[in-house]
């Protein structure tokens, strides 16, 4: 990825919440399978994403051992609702904490990039990785919804 992460973010933004307000509201909610997300919770579990790393990226900043839970997506998707929010809701959160964190990141110190940080059991992984690996997630489940 040659460019800052915070462009990448905010190209992203930029780009998919036009298309997502034009998606149809009837079209979001259907589930493809039962064990399958509706567009409405692949929307929302990126929402979770987002607030997950929200606070990895701050306090990967922070002094301290860098150690932050892993989350269930499942079941924080279901014990959020998306399926029966607002679709115009769902999307107006994604932009909003999407374009926050385009600013947050695009604040980090070049020095702290490579603070090592672990997520769950995961194995150790730089700030960097970390913003780039929520990137190309993000991108994947941007893909999903069409």
């Amino acid at each position: 990825m040659s460019e800052p992460f915070d462009r990448t973010i905010r190209l992203i933004v930029e780009r998919e919440t036009p298309r997502l307000r034009l998606m149809p509201s009837g079209n979001v909610s259907t589930r493809p399978a039962p064990d399958k997300w509706s567009k409405k919770e692949i929307l929302g579990h990126l929402i979770d994403s987002a607030s997950n790393n929200h606070q990895r990226f701050v306090r990967a900043q922070l002094p301290g051992e860098l150690v932050f839970p892993g989350y269930s997506q499942n079941d924080w998707v279901c014990a959020q609702g998306y399926a029966d929010e607002e679709w115009e809701k769902i999307v107006d959160l994604w932009s909003a904490l999407n374009s926050h964190l385009a600013h947050l990141v695009g604040r980090i110190p070049a020095d702290k990039l490579q603070a090592e940080c672990r997520v769950g059991v995961n194995a150790p992984m730089t700030l960097e990785a970390l913003i780039k690996d929520y990137i190309r997630h993000m991108n994947h489940h941007l893909e999903q919804l069409g």
